[in-house]
């Protein structure tokens, strides 16, 4: 199995998604990402959990 179609097993359930939830997951990612950039280690379970009730409303 060549890398590309590795890769695209892995988005799959992403780009297959609804756009309510493809805003979850971008937003998460974001969240994560940032929480990267600054080598932040502290919890991210509140964070998350704000997002998905801020998408549900």
């Amino acid at each position: 199995m060549s890398q590309d179609a590795n890769i695209d097993d892995v988005q799959e359930p992403i780009t297959s998604a609804p756009p309510e939830i493809r805003q979850i997951i971008e937003r998460v990612w974001k969240l994560e990402k940032g929480r990267l950039d600054k080598k932040s280690n502290g919890p991210i379970n509140e964070d998350i959990l704000k997002i998905i009730k801020e998408e549900v409303r």
